[in-house]
């Protein structure tokens, strides 16, 4: 992959995890958007597509790949896949507010030729909340903070278990934070028995942390037309094999699916991508023909192999 610009490369970044956004062919524009609303953001490395992955993809040669981007902190990964996979509120982002004009002020924003999910309003659970989803299809929950309440960060990935998987959410809690370490279980909110569809004592709301990461699940019996899928995916960044070996083992169990250059899916269908960091060093090789030989090398792997990257490119 070449061409690149920017400050940051995601081999320099210190977060395990991070989400990655699939959009057909708006990445970049996306992030600039994103950049642009929230506070405390920046733009980090663009890569395009070379020859080999363009061929694979199905992409114009040097057109942008992918678009690193912070959020207050938080690191994102937009990524330009085409059409075979397109973003919906499965997965939202849970933006804790400090103040009224500020969820205002970004509803503004992100509504403008969004879609609203539930009416920017006065709730049992906040002053100030409305669900958004933005005009790149990406979901927002805005959320006016109880300034007397736990800490939590700015930005939450949150996992919203429907269809079949309704009723999914503390188990799949319970998943990840026997896999990750340094984990904690937050807040837990049940729904009662006066719930028209949902089942009680199933989950209304619920957070938790992977790391230093908080990520937030819900159930909901309600009739929705989606479901996880790998349009919205988490990074795992892995220093070893065995970091590799570790967690796609551990992801892909009991009924989890292995996909290919270092996705799966696990066994509620959420999406992730399990990474050395090694692969984002070869692949910024200022030696074009290395980082051509590492990307084929890549494009053959399910899970992937530290080994035979670095045979491949003559390490």
């Amino acid at each position: 992959m070449s061409s690149r610009n920017g400050t940051k490369s995601v081999v320099e970044s210190r977060q395990k995890i991070t989400p990655n956004l699939w959009f057909d062919d708006q990445a970049e524009e996306a992030a600039e958007f994103y950049v642009s609303i929230f506070d405390n953001t920046k733009l980090g490395t663009i890569s395009r597509y070379d020859a080999t992955t363009a061929e694979a993809a199905g992409q114009p040669e040097g057109s942008v790949l992918t678009v690193d981007f912070e959020l207050d902190g938080q690191e994102f990964v937009a990524l330009n896949g085409g059409p075979a996979f397109t973003l919906n509120p499965a997965i939202s982002f849970i933006v804790n507010c400090s103040t009224e004009g500020e969820v205002d002020g970004l509803w503004e924003r992100l509504s403008d030729s969004g879609e609203v999910l539930m009416p920017l309003d006065s709730y049992p659970f906040s002053d100030r909340y409305g669900w958004i989803q933005d005009r790149y299809g990406v979901s927002w929950q805005l959320i006016l903070a109880d300034p007397e309440g736990e800490w939590r960060p700015k930005f939450m990935p949150s996992m919203l278990f429907v269809g079949d998987n309704c009723g999914n959410a503390e188990a799949a809690m319970d998943f990840y934070t026997t896999i990750f370490a340094d984990t904690t279980k937050g807040q837990i909110a049940r729904y009662s028995p006066d719930q028209d569809l949902d089942e009680e004592g199933t989950i209304m709301y619920a957070d938790f942390t992977l790391g230093d990461h908080w990520f937030a699940a819900a159930d909901s019996a309600q009739d929705h037309d989606f479901g996880f899928n790998e349009a919205i995916s988490f990074i795992v960044h892995c220093e070893t094999q065995e970091d590799v070996d570790y967690y796609w083992k551990k992801l892909t169990a009991d009924g989890g699916a292995e996909g290919e250059c270092g996705w799966l899916k696990d066994k509620y269908d959420v999406s992730w991508q399990i990474v050395p960091t090694k692969l984002y060093e070869l692949l910024q090789s200022e030696d074009a023909d290395k980082a051509k030989r590492a990307t084929e090398a890549l494009l053959q792997m399910q899970k992937l192999d530290i080994a035979v990257l670095e045979q491949a490119v003559g390490e």
